[in-house]
């Protein structure tokens, strides 16, 4: 896939640096895309319900919400889990690439890239995405109300962030007696051992 076959294809960006952001911008518009930025994962899933992305390509360290957690909420909604996600990192581990396929990411670019290996990487998963496009039928699916996926996506954040789900909070909150005979508030002082 050449990059002309690249026009029009929406291509969002999650980055926390500017400079990361700007030149994917760049190298994304010269070949023909469409761009959406965000800063980080809160900011991409506020703007992915409008947007639909074809691609995404995510920073992994990234304040408030990292990129492994971003495509990993990307993936559980059923909308755009067939969406391609590219992790984007300095690191190039093992681990790391084990993770981010743990994950759902769908391949791992190493910064500082390249416009040949940005370009390479969004049109290998494009040609995929025209592909299941049309064997689905061409995507003619009814599109879901605006404020009902930013709902979804807002439940899904917080299912992810929370480490107990709000069902299984207890619901009296109340200061509980203490037991008669049980340990005391108070710290006692440690014995004196020196002699």
């Amino acid at each position: 896939m050449d990059t002309a076959e690249l026009t029009g294809l929406k291509v969002m960006v999650i980055d926390d640096s500017n400079t990361i952001r700007r030149s994917a911008e760049i190298f994304l518009l010269q070949a023909g895309c469409t761009v959406i930025l965000a800063e980080d994962g809160f900011d991409a899933l506020a703007k992915i319900a409008d947007h639909q992305p074809d691609i995404v390509l995510v920073d992994i360290m990234m304040p408030r919400l990292d990129g492994y957690q971003t495509c990993a909420l990307i993936k559980k909604n059923s909308r755009f889990a067939s969406t391609p996600v590219v992790m984007l990192s300095s690191k190039d581990g093992l681990f790391d690439r084990a993770r981010g396929r743990m994950v759902g990411s769908d391949e791992y670019l190493t910064k500082p890239f390249t416009r040949e290996s940005l370009i390479g990487a969004v049109a290998a998963h494009a040609a995929a995405r025209v592909g299941a496009r049309a064997a689905s039928g061409g995507g003619n699916a009814r599109p879901l109300n605006r404020r009902y996926s930013r709902l979804l996506l807002l439940r899904l954040t917080l299912d992810q962030l929370s480490p107990t789900p709000a069902k299984s909070l207890p619901t009296d909150t109340r200061r509980r007696p203490r037991r008669p005979g049980g340990p005391s508030p108070r710290r006692t002082a440690a014995p004196d051992i020196r002699r």
